[in-house]
């Protein structure tokens, strides 16, 4: 076996992946929007590349979460403990407001650019497109809910789901979602992504942003805990997630796989031991051991081969070719013996005529039915 050393990912390198992503997805997602019009296509497929771009590139580090909503419907659905929680949060919040004030101060380049109102804000009400605050709620609530299902359904240890493909599932998820919902409240399902740019958006966008915070925080709740009862865990859920604040183990997180930062602590988990991708199957009791597919072929004896003879048998160095046998004098094959006498025309040779002893035809090996031999100078 291999020694090979588990880079674990510090609380650092965590606070950091979270917070990069973040502010990919807030600048490139909101920038696509404020540069386009508002336009669906390009802001609906930005924001879910930036996802899937983003959780290839860091989320084995962090599980790739890049919201606060995620991470509420992670813990809520026993993939993360509570203590981990803070750090998440934190570090999508900074992400997204760097981002947005990047945004800010770039816009401003272009003459006579105002902030308020143009930052690809949230809005509902008069001071968006008329949809009412309750229809809004409602909306962002479900649509984190659906985000919340999706992701949870994907990174979930029991999907046959090729492992490479699910940031790919997570990101189209959040296309389709802004496809069906930016014309009502301009698609948030993430408050870090909402106060990213609205603390820059004006006074209106600001009072719009509790609605913008609680909805996806719901949505994500609903998911996180209906999942489990719906799908079932399929692994105990990690230590100190769910409803249970125990804390969790500091040895929670398994680097390697976008995957396996979503099954932290499940026994067979993706990029756990005993999982079901790259381990071997159990050996059921009585049953013979599965043949590697990959090992080299046994060779298998030869049936024509001549048997291998063993140690001290005749026919081996040092060993004679037959047991001695006393020699008596005068037989044919002896030093002054008369060689072997041919048989006469006609007649067959001893012991390999018809109904020789061990011959077909006369098995017993009597007498009868026997051609005899005799030397000429016998009578």
């Amino acid at each position: 076996m291999s020694d090979t050393t588990i880079d674990t990912p510090s609380t650092g390198q965590k606070f950091t992946a979270e917070a990069l992503g973040t502010f990919v997805l807030v600048f490139f997602g909101c920038g696509a929007a404020m540069r386009s019009g508002g336009d669906y296509v390009a802001t609906g497929l930005t924001f879910g590349l930036t996802v899937v771009v983003m959780a290839y590139a860091v989320g084995r580090i962090s599980g790739g979460h890049f919201n606060p909503a995620v991470t509420l419907g992670a813990v809520l659905g026993g993939r993360l403990p509570w203590n981990q929680v803070g750090i998440y949060v934190a570090a999508q919040l900074v992400g997204g407001l760097l981002a947005g004030a990047a945004l800010f101060g770039l816009n401003h380049g272009f003459e006579g650019f105002s902030a308020e109102g143009n930052m690809a804000q949230n809005f509902f009400g008069d001071q968006g497109t008329g949809f009412a605050w309750w229809a809004a709620l409602l909306l962002e609530t479900l649509m984190t809910a659906v985000f919340l299902w999706v992701i949870l359904a994907v990174t979930d240890e029991r999907n046959a789901i090729n492992v490479a493909m699910g940031p790919l599932a997570i990101g189209l998820a959040l296309a389709m979602i802004h496809f069906a919902s930016m014309s009502a409240t301009g698609t948030s399902v993430n408050p870090a992504r909402s106060i990213g740019v609205g603390v820059f958006a004006g006074t209106d966008a600001i009072v719009q942003l509790w609605l913008f915070v609680l909805a996806p925080l719901l949505g994500a709740a609903i998911a996180g805990l209906t999942y489990p009862v719906l799908f079932g865990h399929g692994a105990e859920p990690v230590a100190g997630s769910g409803l249970s604040f125990g804390g969790g183990r500091k040895d929670q997180f398994v680097p390697g796989s976008y995957e396996a930062q979503w099954n932290q602590g499940q026994q067979g988990g993706w990029g756990q031991p005993g999982s079901a991708w790259g381990a071997p199957p159990q050996q059921q009791w009585g049953q013979p051991q599965h043949p590697d597919p990959y090992a080299a072929p046994q060779q298998q004896p030869d049936p024509y081969a001549a048997p291998q003879q063993q140690p001290g048998q005749p026919g081996q160095w040092g060993q004679p070719t037959q047991p001695s046998q006393p020699t008596q004098p005068g037989q044919p094959g002896q030093w002054g013996a008369p060689p072997p006498q041919q048989p006469a025309p006609g007649q067959a040779s001893p012991g390999h005529g018809p109904g020789a002893p061990g011959h077909w035809g006369n098995p017993d090996g009597d007498d009868d039915g026997r051609t005899q031999v005799r030397r000429p100078d016998q009578p």
